[in-house]
């Protein structure tokens, strides 16, 4: 293999290995897979806040308030002593536990009733009293909850008179008192606001459970996703820079590359930032040709139209370059550049034609056009010939690039015997279309033959808007940006 071609398959090695050192997930990933899920977490936080504020507009107002009542021991006798004090202090704490559960008892409940003439069960008065002794206290707090603050507070201090009264006179036989007094200390107040609801509360809570469940849904909806979204998502199987995002275009269906149907359009800017990295390469050993071999996870990926791009945008800024359709088991170039394709690399392979019986000029002189020709019944075996090798030899003396269109991976390795030659791989992946599992098998396979890719280029990735809008300062008004504005109207 070339020297040079070696010495950047060990540095990507290397690269590969730091990688994996470190692939468990750091902060960074994390904040990365939130971003690409913004939207999610966004729709599911705006749903639960107006949930909230649904429900808290919806509940009933209610207002609360309380009395609080003393106990003190009550002996009539004069031989009262230190003792007798000591004792009753003792049976005060041990009786006023009971209270809080006495308190919501018929004896209690059913005077409060009758007295202010409630149209209420005592089960149903009970639901809406809360009664408390707090430990280690002889205090007894009453709250009342009710939509009426008024009566809220009436009912308080009712059900604290009725429980002092049953507590002093009815616990117990033959007209004896009981030695404990409970004393209104503090009666309940008309409240001036509601308790509930607490809309500034709801809205807490509604915020941090919009978030957490947001955040939640963006990293259940990372792990179920099984295509790639952005290159993130193949660098996370491909150890290799991302040299290029082509963001999605009817235009990019036509027959004739952006670069020369649409030249002063954002993504013919894109194929030229593609050829700029790709200059970058090193050439095959004792050349001074670059060799490109593109394929892809799958089909229907888009690395037809990425190569035949690349190639016009390489030939464009004055090299000579060789575009060949290797891919004998699906062949693309020609359909996509609307050339004839009946005579092309088979017909070369198979001994029945020259290469220059079957080399077709496209666009420009400098740019050459190799096409499949008809499928053969056996493509590898042709492609690992020594006619192939022999071909690509003469091609490199001849060409500043070559570039070479495979079959996706998934369905033959055949990029596999170019990068063999020197070549340097790049990766087409498409959004929302490259499937996560078969990058993962993709990247044992080359990690067993080792290896390493390139450069990846993200097809139909997302629109960047503020790039966009910043754009228009460089790029005249074309055609591919008046129908890229109408589709973004349509889907609103």
């Amino acid at each position: 293999m070339a020297e040079n071609a070696v010495e950047q398959q060990a540095i990507g090695t290397l690269n590969g290995s730091a990688r994996s050192a470190g692939s468990s997930v750091t902060l960074a990933d994390l904040f990365s897979i939130l971003r690409k899920h913004i939207a999610t977490i966004v729709v599911v936080f705006v749903a639960i806040l107006t949930a909230t504020c649904i429900f808290s507009a919806m509940s009933p107002v209610k207002y609360t308030t309380g009395t609080k009542l003393f106990a003190t021991y009550n002996d009539s006798s004069q031989d009262s002593n230190s003792a007798a004090q000591n004792n009753g202090s003792s049976y005060i704490m041990s009786q006023i536990k009971s209270y809080p559960t006495l308190a919501t008892t018929q004896s209690v409940l059913q005077p409060v009733i009758d007295e202010l003439n409630l149209n209420i069960s005592v089960s149903a008065l009970a639901s809406e009293i809360s009664v408390v002794n707090p430990e280690n206290t002889a205090f007894v707090n009453i709250s009342v909850t009710s939509t009426d603050g008024k009566q809220a507070a009436e009912i308080a201090n009712a059900v604290a008179r009725s429980l002092s009264n049953v507590v002093e006179k009815s616990l117990y036989t033959n007209d004896a008192r009981s030695t404990v007094k409970l004393s209104i200390v503090q009666p309940a107040t008309v409240p001036n606001a509601p308790s509930s609801p607490n809309w500034k509360m709801n809205i807490f809570v509604g915020v941090i459970v919009g978030l957490f469940i947001g955040i939640m849904a963006a990293l259940l909806k990372d792990v179920l996703s099984t295509t790639i979204q952005d290159d993130n998502d193949v660098r996370e199987y491909i150890d290799a820079p991302t040299i290029g995002r082509i963001p999605e275009d009817e235009l990019l269906e036509g027959s004739s590359p952006m670069v020369i149907s649409e030249p002063g359009s954002p993504i013919a800017e894109d194929f030229r930032r593609v050829r700029t990295n790709l200059s970058f390469i090193a050439p095959v050993s004792e050349t001074s040709c670059r060799l490109i071999v593109v394929t892809s996870t799958g089909a229907s990926e888009g690395k037809t139209t990425v190569s035949c791009n690349i190639a016009a945008a390489l030939a464009e800024n004055g090299a000579k370059v060789l575009l060949i359709d290797a891919d004998l088991r699906h062949p693309s170039v020609a359909k996509k550049l609307n050339i004839d394709g009946d005579a092309g690399l088979t017909h070369v392979l198979s001994g029945q034609a020259s290469v220059r019986d079957v080399v077709q000029r496209f666009w420009k002189p400098n740019l050459h056009v190799m096409p499949a020709g008809p499928k053969p019944p056996n493509a590898s075996t042709l492609l690992n010939s020594p006619i192939m090798s022999e071909l690509l030899m003469n091609a490199l003396q001849q060409y500043d690039y070559v570039l070479i269109d495979t079959a996706p991976m998934v369905v033959a390795n055949d990029a596999v015997i170019f990068v063999r030659k020197g070549g340097s791989l790049v990766m087409v992946s498409r959004r929302n279309q490259t499937r996560k599992r078969d990058l993962r098998e993709i990247s044992d396979e080359l990690d067993t033959l080792d290896m390493q890719v390139s450069g990846i280029v993200l097809n139909c990735a997302k629109e960047n808007k503020k790039a966009l809008e910043n754009s228009n300062y460089y790029y005249y008004s074309t055609q591919s940006e008046k129908r890229s504005k109408k589709r973004r109207w349509l889907k609103k």
